[in-house]
């Protein structure tokens, strides 16, 4: 995407991206979506916000956001004329969060507008917090505060300490590894924002429960050339979980069917492949409605990578990557178990192979790191673009799948 900048014509614009993360409490359950739009120059350098906000606000005009964040918050980044009035804030079923840069904080009448906006019902929380005086001196009217991570533990408490004095909460930024995680915890921080699953996370060897078994050799029939449909039939009916399952599946609104379906083998030949897999992790992961943010970013991820790809064993590799993670099991142990090709084991535990640069560019995407994903020779517009082309399918399937849970 090539555009002209109007407000500086010599100032060329090569691509707009939108980046989305979950703000996530603890036990990753989600709080809310945080979106955000980068400009990058014709060098692949982003834009200051202020020079571009005509192009931001135009982007935010195109997004669905009750489609990115469902029945979640939306965290967005303001804009001088969302911050006046100007211009009407996007809306969301529950509600959007302006969140307020550094230069907008420095506004002398940044504590007017931050009250005048209140009171049209806006929630306010100070992006990239770092102390300074004009942030400071509207920590009283803000609702959240966003901390970044990798400024290092005494920095963070510094920043925690006060922002909480406040009666702020406390958002901390780029957690994307296991070491900003545990200084922002320790920080006390109350909620984190990064991708849903760590790319290294710890793992430990464990023994997989008769259930998961069963799911993952259901993946690894799915896997396969060739597909064993008796086969496929046999695992899901010998598992009351995994059959109930593929009951209300093909039972609920996503196939919209004239009559009920009550044969195991009908409901296995009408939901396909694809959704059988989803179902299967859905299953390993215990998925319920309470998990359901999970479930949605594990089926993103798999459908981004399928949609780059332009191939199904793609959205396998999307799949097991995003349940390793956040099962904390090996991706050698789940590719032994489940019997995958070569080329998507060699993706999952490298990132080589015709899949590997395809899920290393959406790893990059889900930790907003666009210098990664075009290392890998991916654009970043069409990375971002397929990711949020997957998000509503992925929500409808994963509100679908996630009903019930192993006893």
């Amino acid at each position: 995407m090539s555009v002209l900048d109007g407000r500086n014509p010599a100032a060329r614009v090569s691509e707009i991206t939108v980046l989305r993360q979950p703000v996530v409490h603890s036990d990753r359950t989600v709080y809310g979506y945080a979106i955000r739009v980068v400009v990058l120059d014709a060098d692949g350098a982003p834009f200051p916000e202020y020079q571009v906000e005509h192009l931001i606000e135009a982007e935010y005009e195109k997004l669905d956001l009750a489609a990115l964040a469902g029945d979640r918050a939306v965290l967005l980044r303001a804009t001088s004329r969302l911050l006046t009035g100007d211009l009407s804030v996007p809306t969301s079923p529950h509600g959007v969060v302006l969140e307020l840069s550094p230069l907008l904080a420095q506004r002398a009448d940044a504590r007017l507008l931050v009250d005048a906006a209140r009171q049209r019902g806006a929630r306010i929380a100070l992006a990239d917090y770092t102390g300074s005086s004009s942030q400071d001196e509207l920590l009283p009217q803000v609702d959240l505060v966003k901390v970044d991570v990798a400024r290092g533990p005494d920095r963070v408490s510094e920043l925690v300490s006060r922002a909480h004095a406040a009666g702020a909460t406390v958002i901390g930024e780029r957690a994307d590894n296991r070491e900003r995680i545990r200084i922002g915890q320790q920080a006390g921080i109350d909620l984190l924002q990064g991708p849903m699953f760590q790319r290294h996370p710890e793992t430990t060897g464990r023994d997989f429960s008769a259930g998961e078994l069963q799911c993952l050799e259901l993946m690894q029939l799915l896997s396969g050339e060739s597909i064993d449909q008796a086969a496929v039939v046999r695992v899901v009916s010998s598992d009351p979980e995994l059959a109930i399952r593929v009951l209300h599946l093909v039972n609920s609104s996503v196939y919209a069917l004239r009559r009920e379906i009550d044969s195991v083998h009908q409901a296995v030949v009408l939901v396909g492949p694809q959704q059988l897999a989803a179902l299967a992790m859905a299953s390993l992961i215990d998925a319920r409605p309470t998990t359901v943010g999970a479930l949605w970013a594990t089926l993103t991820r798999a459908l981004t990578c399928r949609a780059l790809a332009g191939d199904d064993a793609a959205y396998t590799v999307g799949l097991l990557s995003a349940v390793a993670s956040q099962l904390g099991i090996a991706t050698s142990d789940l590719v032994s178990r489940t019997g995958v090709s070569a080329d998507v084991a060699h993706a999952l535990n490298e990132q080589t192979g015709p899949y590997g640069p395809t899920l290393a560019a959406v790893l990059a995407h889900e930790e907003n790191d666009v210098d990664g994903v075009r290392a890998t020779g991916l654009e970043p517009f069409d990375v971002a673009h397929a990711y949020l082309s997957a998000v509503p399918e992925a929500l409808a399937t994963a509100t679908s799948l996630a009903v019930g849970s192993r006893s």
